[in-house]
């Protein structure tokens, strides 16, 4: 007999930061309207690229006013925005993990798919370029994948698992997908999970243009005539609780998460596989007893590239058969880009806040419907909706899958 506990799970605090905004609500703002934080890339020289001259920068940025020069001294810029989004989830949760005692019993699960890249540019660039005899001496301590879910569960004072997930864009949605188990099941009492990603360097991007993924021009995603994807950058963080311990104290409950699903396609390293992915949306629907037509918006993958686009629209019909056609499917990477192994985190924030505020989020740039692409994408202006049931779907290079399942509550 299974006698583990299964305790309801539940978001009571979101942060993020994105080529959209520092911040949750300015984030929010520019969805709604279809703004578009994809530019003239400045973290590298432009001369030098030849498809990837545009990104999804963080703007505006000015990490002084965010840590001090001690901490500045072994914060990479992906652990600032992790440590900058978990902040803001900790504010808006209004938990106390001292006070409430839970520090001890608290996860700090946070993802990474390349941790300090920033990092290792410098590195190199000092080594190799300038010929100096030695690198930075927290060199190592910033570049660690594992990193920003250290600095977090330091900063917090949780001293309950703290791990990195690293499994290329669906890092975040293990991460979380894992944290969520761990409240489920007891292990942990609560958690702070998502995932930190900052790798616009020059070569980063010159190694996604070798793949020949890049778009030269936006990401339109399930677009016809979508030419790729674009590189971003940012965070998502999402505290989770039981239930109990959140109505206890009166937290304000924004989304329950009730399914996990998880996969690999076991078949290319680069070629996504639709057996796989809709493998993964099933299980995250029957993990967590919901059936497909409790399903209301999926916020998708959607990368922008011919063949992720159409691998992800058939395995959705694979999954929900003519449910398909009500359902409401956006990507909202058309406006902050591909942010790697936080795309799944700050994805699961903009769910979450469609929720709450009843509003589909646009796929944005979109210029006309392709054939293999077929369903209700929300294009180019949001829509108001009320959202019940939600899936956030990633799927990565490896064919690694990772789906979550949200209800409202």
């Amino acid at each position: 007999m299974n006698t583990t506990p299964a305790f309801r799970v539940v978001v009571t605090g979101i942060g993020s930061i994105s080529s959209l905004g520092h911040n949750v609500g300015d984030i929010w703002d520019a969805l709604k309207e279809a703004k578009s934080g994809i530019g003239p890339i400045t973290r590298a020289d432009p001369a030098k690229l030849h498809v990837g001259k545009i990104a999804a920068e963080v703007k505006d940025y000015d990490e002084s006013q965010h840590f001090d020069d001690t901490e500045l001294l072994l914060f990479d810029r992906y652990t600032q925005f992790g440590l900058h989004a978990a902040r803001e989830a900790v504010e808006n949760s209004g938990i106390d993990f001292e006070r409430d005692g839970l520090g001890e019993e608290t996860a700090s699960i946070v993802a990474s798919g390349i941790g300090g890249w920033d990092t290792i540019d410098v590195a190199y660039n000092r080594m190799m370029v300038e010929k100096k005899p030695r690198v930075h001496p927290f060199t190592i301590p910033r570049l660690m994948i594992s990193a920003a879910a250290s600095q977090v569960s330091m900063k917090h004072g949780l001293r309950g698992p703290t791990f990195c997930v690293s499994s290329a864009c669906s890092s975040a949605n293990h991460a979380m997908g894992e944290a969520y188990w761990m409240v489920r099941t007891g292990r942990a009492r609560a958690a702070v999970s998502g995932g930190a990603e900052a790798e616009i360097t020059l070569t980063s991007q010159r190694s996604w243009e070798s793949i020949r993924v890049m778009a030269p021009d936006t990401c339109r995603p399930f677009s016809k005539g979508r030419k790729g994807m674009v590189i971003g950058e940012g965070a998502g963080i999402v505290v989770m609780e039981r239930l109990e311990d959140a109505q206890a104290r009166g937290a304000n409950i924004l989304a329950e998460i009730v399914g996990y699903g998880l996969s690999a396609d076991a078949s290319d390293i680069v070629m996504p596989d639709k057996n796989g992915a809709a493998k993964a949306i099933r299980i995250a629907l029957e993990s967590g007893g919901v059936n497909p037509e409790e399903i209301d918006y999926i916020n998708a993958h959607g990368t922008g590239t011919q063949q992720n686009d159409a691998t992800e629209t058939a395995a959705i019909r694979m999954i929900f058969g003519d449910h398909a056609d009500k359902l409401a499917v956006s990507s909202t990477k058309s406006m902050h880009g591909h942010a790697l192994g936080a795309a799944g985190a700050i994805e699961m924030v903009v769910t979450i806040m469609a929720m709450n505020e009843g509003v589909l989020p646009p796929t944005a740039n979109y210029q006309e419907p392709d054939p293999d692409c077929d369903l209700d994408y929300i294009p180019n202006e949001a829509r108001d909706g009320k959202i019940n049931g939600a899936i956030s779907n990633s799927f990565a290079f490896g064919g690694l899958n990772a789906v979550l399942a949200l209800k409202a509550i």
